[in-house]
């Protein structure tokens, strides 16, 4: 099972906030850790905060986000010129620094990140978390329900498979 969602967004500063309030309540909604959370909350808001600093004025941004019982994936994509991003965030930035240290926060705050420069086209930043969920979270219930139904299906059309000679006894 996997809760998918899409925003489209202006180049604005108050778009930023709006994301993070809908990832947020998104997976506070479905049980995730507050840990968790917090720590996808700044990488997203870094991610955003990047686009607003570095892609062309009026330009839009996209936000897509991805859950399913083990993971948050996130790609936020802009139209701007794009970037070099190999090396992002690999060396310690300046601690007197009044920029610079974005890319590394995402890099300590989510398990997988990877920057693809689309030439002339903008940036796709690609975040991948492991979640930790809450006891009981609603996510879990609904997966686990999901592999249960699933199990029950198999279960039940086991007779009519054996009568067709597609599963053998013994």
């Amino acid at each position: 099972m996997e809760i998918k969602f899409t925003l489209q967004l202006p180049r604005d500063a108050l778009s930023v906030p709006v994301v993070r309030r809908v990832l947020n309540s998104s997976m506070n909604t479905l049980g995730v850790s507050e840990d968790c959370l917090t720590d996808i909350e700044i990488a997203l808001t870094e991610a955003c905060t990047n686009v607003l600093d570095h892609a062309a004025e009026g330009d839009e941004y996209k936000v897509v986000a991805g859950l399913d019982d083990n993971m948050c994936v996130i790609e936020v994509v802009d139209t701007g010129r794009g970037f070099d991003a190999d090396r992002l965030g690999l060396a310690d930035a300046d601690p007197s620094a009044e920029e610079g240290r974005g890319i590394q926060l995402i890099r300590a705050l989510v398990d997988r990140v990877h920057f693809r420069s689309r030439r002339e086209s903008g940036m796709i930043v690609h975040l991948e978390k492991d979640l930790a969920f809450t006891e009981g979270s609603p996510l879990q219930r609904l997966a686990d329900r999901s592999v249960a139904t699933v199990a029950q299906e198999l279960q039940d059309a086991q007779p009519a498979l054996r009568e067709r000679g597609d599963i053998l006894d013994g």
